[in-house]
């Protein structure tokens, strides 16, 4: 077995994929074997009775939000006692941000991969603060949710497709050009989603009100494009996963208990170890004994090769996530040393225009004792809060560790 020219044809193939946003649909008609009291959740799959704060109070909201129970003490009992099935959103061509919680009647954006084929989704971003995707479930949070599936939605659907779709491969290069590293700093990439739809959504003939608001909060979130580049991520990472005798990870996640990965060369099972806290800046108020282990699919982004890979591009990120311009340089040139390949759309100006690392090889982060860098929101551990910051995280080496075992590598 030829491990490094698998790996290589695993690379080639996540280099070689093409993702594109092409609508806004609700999930329980577009995500495969998904619907009825069910709820997906980032990261693995995980049981109720192991679930942190930020997933179980996600989970309550979506409970709420889908007429299943009156309020939060009996959403509670209904998901203790098994009257809602989980899976995580990954077994459904899905990609979750934080808790990742997705209901049967929320909207998702549709991402097409144009060289492989498939389709991948993730859920519209509802901002920063005291929302579902970090546990909040307060009325005002479920209100604003229901605005964004109900009435953003439809309109960024029509939009995309009277646009004929948007490209989020050239967007993703164009990002990183312009001081994005498509993970926790997206505002260049959300400006450009923003700019491609507003036209379109002005021509609209909603009422003028709805027309506003809806480019007031596209044009607001600096998140915006975030969870379309997850989906994107996720079929980026999808074309390079099955190749035999590949240490390629092609997926990494968390659910606020554990840290999960997929290797290539794998199978579709987990190898999995606890989940990390982040270290990070805080809003006014909270502090490293708030946080919650880390949690959410938008790991996947560091496993495509941006996000904390790329922060060479975004030195700016360091005073949100509490680092250095220095030692953003330093995690992206840290992240070649464990990779396969450099991207050759995916560049960074402040290096000279090198590629990304891409392709991470479990082989590499054994043999160096280097485990990836992420960038991350963080949550306040007990479920009714929201964000509380921003920082970094590191995932555990044993699940690796098991997973090179595993390929024989």
């Amino acid at each position: 077995m030829d491990i490094d020219a698998a790996n290589r044809e695993a690379v080639e193939r996540m280099l070689a994929a093409r993702p594109q946003l092409v609508g806004v649909a609700r999930a329980e008609e577009v995500l495969p074997d998904f619907g009825g009291r069910m709820l997906l959740h980032a990261g693995p799959p995980l049981e109720w009775a192991r679930m942190s704060g930020p997933l179980r109070g996600a989970l309550v909201g979506a409970v709420l939000y889908e007429g299943w129970a009156a309020d939060a003490e009996s959403a509670g009992e209904l998901l203790a006692g098994g009257g809602v099935r989980f899976d995580a959103c990954h077994h459904h061509g899905a990609a979750g941000p934080m808790a990742g919680v997705v209901a049967p009647s929320f909207a998702v954006w549709v991402v097409e991969e144009r060289t492989f084929g498939g389709r991948f989704f993730s859920t519209l971003n509802e901002g920063s603060g005291r929302v579902l995707r970090f546990g909040a479930h307060a009325p005002e949070v479920l209100d604003r949710l229901r605005w964004l599936n109900e009435t953003l939605a439809p309109e960024a659907g029509a939009a995309l497709a009277s646009t004929g779709g948007f490209d989020l491969h050239a967007a993703l290069a164009e990002m990183l050009h312009r001081g994005d590293e498509g993970h926790c700093s997206s505002l260049a990439g959300s400006l450009l989603l923003l700019r491609h739809l507003a036209p379109a959504i002005a021509r609209s003939a909603a009422p003028a009100a709805t027309r506003g608001r809806a480019l007031e909060l596209l044009g607001g979130n600096w998140l915006a494009i975030l969870n379309p580049v997850m989906a994107a991520c996720k079929a980026i990472c999808d074309a390079g996963h099955g190749v035999d005798g590949s240490t390629v990870v092609t997926r990494l996640a968390r659910n606020g208990t554990e840290f999960g990965i997929r290797v290539s060369g794998a199978g579709d099972g987990w190898f999995t170890g606890p989940a990390q806290v982040p270290a990070g800046v805080f809003y006014p108020g909270y502090g490293q004994a708030d946080a919650n282990p880390d949690i959410g699919d938008s790991v996947i982004t560091e496993c495509a090769g941006i996000g904390a890979f790329a922060m060479a591009a975004a030195p700016a990120i360091a005073r949100l996530v509490g680092g250095t311009p220095e030692s953003a340089v330093q995690a992206t040139l840290d992240m070649y040393r464990i990779t396969v390949a450099e991207h050759p759309d995916f560049t960074i100006p402040g290096l000279g225009f090198r590629g990304t690392p891409t392709g991470i090889d479990a082989r590499k982060v054994v043999e160096l004792e280097l485990p990836p860098h992420v960038n991350t929101g963080i949550a306040h551990r007990e479920p009714g809060i929201g964000q509380i910051g921003f920082g970094l995280v590191r995932p555990p080496l044993a699940p690796f560790r098991e997973a090179l075992a595993a390929v024989g590598g």
